[in-house]
């Protein structure tokens, strides 16, 4: 069974952010985290949108006060940083929105505050 785009990039991603915050830490600024990723991304020759302006559709109007996505890796994966103490109960909430209203399929919310980053990786699926 082939596996699916999506799941390579989150490997991919969750790679880099390993890297990245064992190389570093918690505690910096989560721009300062993104710049790193987007970076890497690039490096290895993956398409990205960093923070990229989401639109929201209200009764068919186009609502310029939507949001912006911390990167979006190939259109096929949303990726928000935090760098916060702990992620609160409304961040994973917020990302299914997200991928939602993009109609993308997986969103990663990494917390680059976390001791350890496994424990700040959530994996968030749209119909996937």
């Amino acid at each position: 069974m082939e596996e699916k785009i999506e799941n390579i990039l989150a490997r991919t991603v969750v790679n880099i952010c390993y890297e990245i915050h064992s190389t570093l830490g918690p505690g910096l600024l989560e721009s300062v985290y993104e710049e790193i990723l987007c970076y890497e991304l690039g490096v290895r020759g993956i398409p990205f949108e960093r923070q990229k302006p989401v639109a929201v559709f209200w009764k068919e109007i186009k609502m310029d006060i939507g949001f912006r996505a911390d990167v979006i890796v190939d259109k096929r994966l949303m990726v928000e940083l935090k760098s916060v103490e702990a992620i609160a109960r409304a961040h994973p909430k917020i990302v299914l929105t997200y991928i939602t209203l993009t109609h993308i399929k997986l969103g990663l919310l990494i917390n680059f505050g976390a001791p350890l980053l496994k424990e700040g990786i959530t994996r968030i699926v749209n119909k996937l």
